[in-house]
């Protein structure tokens, strides 16, 4: 047992590693690590199940740190229980490049950090999306296999976020009473005071919202260590909303916004070494303090040594799971229907070919967790064998979102960050602009995320221009380690969720139209949306033209082919599902793809990006204003994406 003088200075060896490091770099937040070091201290030393030598332990407990700008206090903790890869060189390298300690905390630099953090808003709500997969496989596997907490800190900016609204809701909602948040209370933000912007009373917020909420003094570490029992406890998720000073123990900046974004400078850290009595040398911890941390982080060697025995002799969909095996032959109803949907010439919307696809999936799949924000019956994500998960029942598959895009993506990647859980989601392609933040984090975090975007163009018809997602298509392909994927038909979507489940490491999204496709495809003996872009149709070789298409387009292209083959014109089209994968395949497959003949490109949107194909001798079919409300053929004939403008640009290209 350590006393109050010990555990006091085990917090001020936060403060001073953290504010080291940032006064090093010349760069930082200190406010917060400063604050905040008496929760971090309590929460690691005595209650955070974990286990240093093997930082990927299922069944550990997850800390997200919303408040990611305080990445000091992670590192600086990590750091004093020991964890192998990280050391004193790597707090004294803090925020240079190349260094593990990068300004904000990033998943995959150290073993130790669950969760890439930074955006406000982001941890608290992802956090719901761990502490949601904690309670799915707990329904499925028990205590014995799974059985934890997922604990946030998070300050003011997490919580005026809108999404962290959505997020909370859900959590009330679900009961997730294995999620406990610690508020960093310190009513202070970069331009000033909260209450300069916020009159929001956050203990009733939590409390409308369902959750438990205690409140206490953040420097108090007997009311902190009291506040969690109590919490852990609770049949709700827990706000504990401890009362901070930001920049604690720092003697002229703490309590002000000087010290939150800015390092505090030589004077002021020497007068805090005065003022709570610290005499080390820089980036040194007195040996008793660093021992006190060392012998914390081995509480949990006799758990951790009972689960691996039960681990050992669980069933082996548990152990697939944890190690992120899919079934062996998953696929292989999937691909018995693709070679049914070719022999029957299926022509269906792609979104209903994706719940066809999900009809073969989902009962092979059982890491598989679906769900909509409340378009499941537009979007097509529910299918027959699925089981929605309540606060009843959290042994399910489907998620009911609500109307909450923004929290549906950043919980999904919670998900798939937990372990065991391939999610995917969906909503209109157009609302994706509400969820852009939490998929830029899953292509930055290199996150195994699914998002079905349906209604994917000028298709969605009468909905007008507000729901036609005009610059989506380019937008996303311009973000890095995101597939995006505009299938054809419904051999092309098949393959599109083979290539989106076995994708470990890479986000993707199935754009889907609203309106019904033929199928173009003659095989599907080989995967070919794999190649990102093949010939579809037509010469191979010795073509006078390419026409380059995806999606609803592809089969327009075809048409226009078809007229100018029996004109004499030798054309060939080539169906470009996937760009990203496209730039993947060696250049001698793209030259061979895109032939030396001239080339046009259609799409029912922005034609942005589309030059690096078509050159500048080529042409682009494409949308060069938003869409508008009227019949999906009619708009399709205003806007002049039709099978006769291709002839037309064609001839003009070859007639020059």
């Amino acid at each position: 047992m350590t006393n109050t003088q010990e555990q006091n200075q085990m917090a001020d060896a936060i403060r001073f590693l953290s504010a080291e490091a940032i006064e090093k770099a010349k760069s930082g937040h200190p406010g917060m690590p400063l604050g905040m070091a008496d929760v971090a201290t309590v929460l690691f030393s005595k209650f955070i199940k974990l286990n240093p030598q093997d930082a990927a332990w299922f069944n550990r407990d997850r800390f997200i740190l919303s408040a990611g700008h305080g990445s000091a206090l992670l590192y600086s903790v990590l750091y004093l229980l020991g964890y192998p890869d990280i050391d004193k060189s790597d707090l004294q390298n803090f925020r240079q490049l190349g260094s593990k300690t990068a300004g904000h905390p990033e998943y995959g630099h150290l073993k130790g950090i669950d969760m890439t953090t930074g955006p406000l808003g982001q941890g608290i709500s992802s956090a719901v999306g761990f502490a949601l997969a904690e309670r799915i496989l707990n329904a499925k596997f028990g205590n014995d296999l799974c059985n934890h907490y997922t604990y946030v800190i998070n300050g003011d900016g997490c919580l005026m976020e809108g999404i962290s609204e959505e997020a909370i809701s859900l959590a009330g909602h679900w009961k997730l009473n294995k999620l406990i948040v610690f508020w960093d209370n310190n009513n202070i933000t970069i331009d000033g005071h909260v209450s300069d912007a916020s009159s929001v009373n956050q203990i009733k917020r939590f409390e409308a919202c369902g959750w438990n909420t205690i409140e206490i003094d953040g420097h108090n570490q007997a009311e902190i260590t009291t506040a969690i029992i109590t919490a852990q406890k609770s049949d709700r998720p827990t706000l504990i909303a401890c009362k901070t000073t930001i920049g604690y123990g720092a003697p002229s900046k703490q309590g002000t916004s000087k010290c939150h974004g800015s390092p505090l400078g030589e004077e002021e850290l020497n007068n805090m070494k005065k003022s709570l009595d610290w005499d080390s040398a820089p980036f040194e911890v007195p040996e008793n303090i660093l021992e006190l941390w060392r012998q914390s982080s081995k509480r949990n060697l006799s758990e951790y040594d009972n689960w691996q025995k039960k681990a050992e002799n669980a069933n082996q969909e548990f152990k697939d799971i944890i190690q992120g095996k899919l079934p062996q032959n998953w696929d292989n109803e999937l691909n018995k229907f693709k070679e049914h949907a070719i022999e029957e010439k299926l022509k269906v919307a792609t979104r209903k070919a994706s719940q066809m696809c999900l009809e073969h999936i989902v009962p092979y799949v059982p890491e598989i967790i679906g769900g909509s924000a409340d378009l499941a019956a537009s979007n097509l994500t529910l299918v027959s064998c699925m089981k929605t998960i309540t606060r009843d029942d959290y042994n399910g598959n489907n998620v009911m979102y609500g109307i909450r895009e923004h929290a549906m993506a950043a919980i999904m990647n919670g998900m798939s960050l937990h372990g065991g859980i391939i999610p995917y989601g969906g909503t209109f392609f157009v609302f994706s602009d509400y969820m852009r933040p939490s998929m830029r984090l899953s292509a930055l975090m290199g996150l195994r995320v699914i998002y079905v975007l349906t209604h994917d163009s000028i298709g969605v018809g009468e909905d007008g221009p507000t729901h036609q997602p005009i610059e989506h298509l380019a937008s996303y392909r311009a973000m890095p380690n995101i597939n995006t994927f505009r299938p054809c038909d419904v051999v092309e979507t098949a393959e599109a969720w083979q290539i989106a489940i076995t994708s470990e490491h890479t986000p993707s999204i199935l754009a889907l139209s609203r309106q019904n496709l033929p199928l173009l495809r003659t095989s599907s003996a080989q995967n070919l949306t794999a190649k990102g872009a093949y010939v579809i149709a037509g010469h191979k070789e010795n073509r006078d033209i390419t026409i380059l298409a995806t999606g609803s387009e592809v089969s327009q292209a075809v048409e226009a082919m078809n007229e100018l083959n029996a004109e004499g014109i030798k054309a060939a089209v080539v169906s470009m599902p996937c760009w990203e994968l496209f730039e993947k395949q060696p250049i001698s497959y793209r030259q061979e793809i895109l032939g030396t003949a001239p080339r046009v490109a259609i799409e029912a949107a922005s034609g942005f990006g589309w030059e690096r194909y078509t050159g500048e001798n080529g042409k682009i079919i494409a949308l060069e204003s938003f869409g508008a409300s009227g019949p999906a053929e009619a708009l399709y004939k205003h806007f002049g994406i039709t099978k006769d403008a291709i002839i037309k640009a064609v001839k003009e290209i070859l007639h020059k």
